[in-house]
């Protein structure tokens, strides 16, 4: 059960990874808990800097996770944190926003990469985000203490300005990577310390420290007891993504074979390695939709590991309702077609039943499953973001005879 501290503790507590910190009941502005958790942040936005000048003293980053324009990421197996910046409307420069986040993430990762680094004038960053089942609309879940830059990552690829497209009007907004560290308490002494200007002292996490002086990423990284997701999480969990996988079924449900092509779309749009060699003829498939190859190592040496696709447009299941779900059957042809050194790859407008799901997990076949909430995530990403942008493209490019 998740741990959670009263709007009248906030002052006085340290922060906990995945500890949920209430507002003041009534959801006034003023009875936020993040002010009152961090002292000198602001109570609205998503970067809230204390101090002034140049460098700050900490940041406190929210993120509310519903952003269907610039979604925020966090991955659990590796610590990695994707978070945009604060240029979200066209008709301003990209570092002409009215909270300067654009500024401090331009800042911290100079700092970072400056040579010699300096990481010493880098600001913690602490990670916010908004819980469902909080009692107040004050709330936070802390997510951890993050870092710019991630292990391996290239200094041209940490903080990279992004174009985006909207009402026929084009502007750019910052993509940063953070490393959250393993950090599983800050304790309040080193907040105090942090107010004070003094980010190195007794009370500092570890990671930190380590980070400071010898620029290591000790990330924060925890692996998944959920082996076999459910059927509601394969679903999408809001409103508008329902709707987009609802365009999707509808458009290919009188012409299920058309979805083939789409499906292979989908898994190239997830991951640039990927290269589709052919989209097979529905009579002749022999059990896969699609194959192709998974790059694996260097640009000019590569090697290549082969894949199966197979493509289920089904009607979107409902929540755990195991109807209209991909079940044991179709699996295990797709199984049956895998050859030796291959993988499969299944894609669907619906979700994997469990028990399907479970015999794949627990004799570990090598199987990738897309469903439903996967495709709108996907999509979401590479900028398809509503109905309508997912109507057109599905129109201008996969148009099917009497289809939408």
């Amino acid at each position: 059960m998740v741990q959670i501290f009263s709007y009248e503790d906030c002052a006085s507590q340290g922060l906990i990874v995945d500890a949920v910190y209430e507002g003041e009941t009534g959801g006034r502005l003023s009875g936020e808990a993040l002010s009152r958790l961090l002292p000198g942040v602001g109570n609205q936005g998503g970067f809230r800097p204390s101090g002034r000048g140049e460098d700050k003293k900490f940041v406190a980053l929210f993120t509310s996770g519903q952003d269907k324009d610039w979604p925020d990421t966090l991955d659990l197996s590796t610590g990695q944190f994707v978070y945009y910046g604060d240029n979200k409307h066209p008709g301003h420069e990209l570092h002409d926003t009215q909270r300067s986040g654009n500024l401090i993430l331009r800042r911290v990762f100079s700092l970072l990469h400056a040579s010699p680094p300096q990481r010493s004038l880098v600001p913690p960053f602490f990670v916010f985000k908004k819980h469902p089942t909080a009692v107040s609309a004050r709330s936070f879940q802390f997510k951890g203490l993050a870092v710019p830059g991630f292990v391996g990552l290239p200094p041209t690829a940490d903080l990279v300005a992004v174009w985006k497209t909207t009402g026929g009007q084009r502007f750019q907004n910052y993509r940063a990577v953070f490393t959250v560290l393993d950090a599983a308490i800050i304790a309040r002494d080193w907040i105090a310390d942090l107010a004070e200007g003094r980010s190195l002292t007794a009370s500092a996490p570890a990671a930190w420290v380590e980070w400071v002086e010898r620029g290591r990423y000790r990330a924060l990284t925890s692996e998944s007891t959920t082996v076999i997701r459910s059927v509601a999480s394969q679903l999408p969990e809001t409103p508008l993504k329902a709707s987009i996988l609802e365009t999707i079924w509808k458009h290919f449900a009188a012409a299920p074979f058309a979805f083939e092509a789409f499906a292979a779309r989908i898994f190239q749009m997830y991951d640039p390695r990927v290269v589709i060699d052919e989209i097979t003829r529905g009579s002749i498939d022999g059990g896969r939709d699609a194959i192709g190859r998974y790059r694996i190592g260097l640009i000019d040496d590569p090697v290549y590991a082969e894949f199966s696709l197979e493509a289920k447009c089904y009607r979107p299941a409902n929540g755990n309702d195991s109807a209209n779900t991909v079940g044991v059957k179709e699996v295990a042809r797709l199984i049956s077609r895998i050859r030796h050194r291959e993988f499969g790859v299944l894609v669907t407008t619906s979700a994997v039943a469990r028990q399907a799901y479970q015999e794949v997990r627990e004799d570990r076949h090598p199987i990738i499953f897309l469903c439903g909430r996967d495709i709108v995530d996907i999509l979401s990403v590479n900028g398809f973001n509503t109905p309508q942008l997912v109507s057109d493209l599905l129109n201008n490019e996969f148009a099917v005879a009497g289809g939408a």
